[in-house]
């Protein structure tokens, strides 16, 4: 596994069952076993994935007593965030630059249409 943050944020989110499990824990913290209840796969598999999300740093594990609940960590998805908002906005920019350039070159061509 890659050993930079954002790395390991990007191929932990990879996975759709990781991905389902941070939807869930956005709605608050859960159990191992309430966390595994939409899924027909072991609690083994659960464990391993929820190890993968946390290396990456997208949840971490509390201790109550017997209860382990485990809660969402924002961070590395802000990092992904401002990460996909800075080469959005590289990319508009470069779009806006083409679609001018095009109108240059092809004047009177209106409702150029975007993709």
């Amino acid at each position: 596994m890659p050993d930079d943050e954002l790395s390991r944020t990007f191929a932990a989110l990879a996975d759709p069952t990781r991905r389902a499990i941070l939807a869930r824990l956005s709605e608050g913290e859960a159990t191992v076993n309430e966390l595994a209840e939409p899924f027909d796969i072991s609690l083994q598999a659960i464990s391993k994935h929820l190890k993968v999300l946390e290396r990456a740093g997208l949840i971490s594990r509390g201790r109550d007593a017997q209860w382990r609940p485990c809660r969402l960590e924002t961070a590395p998805l802000d990092a992904v965030s401002h990460w996909v908002d800075r080469y959005r906005e590289r990319w508009s920019d470069r779009f806006d630059r083409l679609e001018q350039e095009i109108r240059r070159v092809h004047p009177g061509k209106e409702g150029l249409e975007h993709g």
